[in-house]
């Protein structure tokens, strides 16, 4: 890679690393429950997430969406506005929002969804959102968009039957997740017109890998997501915006596809514990067209190792990536099982560690 100036924010090294450059030390990202970080505010003295990030030197995205003018959907208040209800699950370490309803469940005709209330990009606040990126703090990179359609198919449908609807139900599956990509990439182009020239980077993601192989088949994935994921990078990429590609689990067979349809630049967060994802191989088979994304494991290491396990995984990264682009960070949200302890051991270690 070439050396460039030494980067001296946050926002540098990300617009460095993404030039394929050499920033002055590796980056570093953030990923935690809304629990983890309010535990590590609260623990280490800091009074948002700015001084957490100042303080432990992470060069974390700032995300930014144009928000809702309602947040509800059509006639009922207690749904979100694609009809979906959530309830408050704790399981002992920590709670999550998992969903009430599934409105699409006991829709068998592709004429139901087109009578669906499907949201619409015209029920966003665009100046508001202006008015955002523009008090944003400008050393930091702006993270803008999500496309993610099956993950929400799946709570729209319910995961049985989504997973079941791209083999035994196609047409239906493909019609829902069209209507979904009309949205999207008409709200795409709006945001990104309104954060012109502000905007680094969108989230681009779907949870293509369980923990030792794929969860559908090459070509289905081929099918049913590809094409939409590409006409949203390319649309990204069109306003000089860069490509954060999400998905979990054992995804190595589908990675030479993401390359080159979707045209991810980087690729997280790299579950190396997962069969074919082991880091050296997808350094020599990737690493000059991918910066990989995360790599500390999330399972095992994070909330079940020794601060000095943690060590010495963000040295054998550092080592093992020394020949790619990495960015430190952990494989997931950090969940409150993980110590603060260990978290700030990984932050510690990468900075003192992490000059290129």
């Amino acid at each position: 890679m070439e050396h460039s100036p030494t980067p001296v924010t946050p926002n540098e090294r990300w617009l460095a690393i993404f030039a394929g450059e050499r920033p002055d030390r590796i980056p570093t990202d953030y990923w935690a429950t809304d629990e983890v970080t309010s535990r590590l505010c609260r623990e280490l003295g800091c009074r948002n997430v700015e001084e957490l990030y100042t303080k432990l030197h992470i060069d974390g995205l700032v995300t930014i969406d144009p928000p809702r003018t309602d947040a509800h959907s059509p006639g009922d208040s207690t749904a979100d506005l694609w009809g979906l209800r959530r309830k408050l699950v704790n399981y002992g370490e920590g709670a999550y929002d998992e969903f009430d309803n599934h409105p699409l469940a006991h829709m068998t005709a592709v004429e139901e969804l087109d009578a669906y209330p499907w949201p619409s990009a015209d029920d966003h606040d665009y100046d508001l959102f202006r008015d955002m990126i523009a008090h944003a703090p400008g050393h930091r990179m702006i993270r803008s968009g999500n496309f993610e359609p099956f993950l929400l198919y799946c709570a729209l449908r319910g995961l049985e039957q989504a997973m079941m609807d791209l083999a035994a139900e196609p047409e239906f599956a493909g019609a829902a997740l069209e209507h979904m990509f009309r949205y999207y990439f008409e709200l795409a182009e709006r945001t990104f017109e309104a954060g012109e020239g502000r905007i680094g980077v969108t989230y681009i993601a779907e949870d293509l890998g369980g923990q030792s192989a794929l969860l559908m088949s090459l070509p289905q994935i081929r099918k049913f997501f590809l094409p939409n994921q590409k006409k949203m990078a390319d649309l990204a990429r069109s306003h000089g915006i860069h490509v954060f590609y999400h998905t979990d689990g054992a995804v190595r067979s589908v990675i030479p596809d993401l390359l080159d349809i979707t045209g991810i630049e980087l690729l997280n967060p790299i579950q190396w514990r997962c069969p074919g994802m082991e880091r050296e191989a997808l350094v020599r088979d990737f690493g000059d067209r991918l910066i990989f994304h995360g790599a500390m494991d999330n399972q095992q290491t994070l909330p079940f190792g020794t601060p000095d396990d943690v060590k010495k995984e963000v040295l054998e990264n550092r080592e093992i990536f020394s020949g790619a682009r990495w960015v430190c960070a952990p494989c997931h949200n950090l969940q409150p099982v993980t110590t603060t302890e260990n978290i700030v051991t990984m932050y510690e270690t990468i900075h003192a560690h992490g000059a290129l």
